[in-house]
């Protein structure tokens, strides 16, 4: 994980604070896994939508995130395409603890 780079941001601590009393996070530190996560599978969908349609690349691994998506249910059966991996939020991951 990785620490925010503005340590004071008051609109982000609000969130923060709204997703531990939420979700009854112990620490900050959880916050941040998950957003970390989050952010390496979407840069992840986002480098596969840039290829064509048809790459082996993006065909295999794009199938691959998507069943892992699915596997731990963050994603439905009927969402599986990678447009909807970068619309995931915070919360999704959250709903699955």
């Amino acid at each position: 994980y990785t620490t925010p780079r503005r340590p004071y941001e008051k609109e982000r601590l609000d969130q923060e604070l709204k997703l531990i009393g939420e979700y009854g996070l112990r620490c900050k530190r959880e916050v941040y896994r998950v957003k970390y996560t989050l952010a390496k599978i979407r840069k992840a969908a986002r480098t596969l939508l840039t290829l064509d349609d048809k790459d082996p690349k993006r065909l295999f691994e794009g199938n691959a995130l998507l069943r892992r998506l699915m596997r731990i249910g963050v994603l439905e059966e009927d969402k599986l395409k990678l447009d909807f991996v970068l619309a995931l939020k915070v919360e999704d991951f959250m709903e699955r603890r």
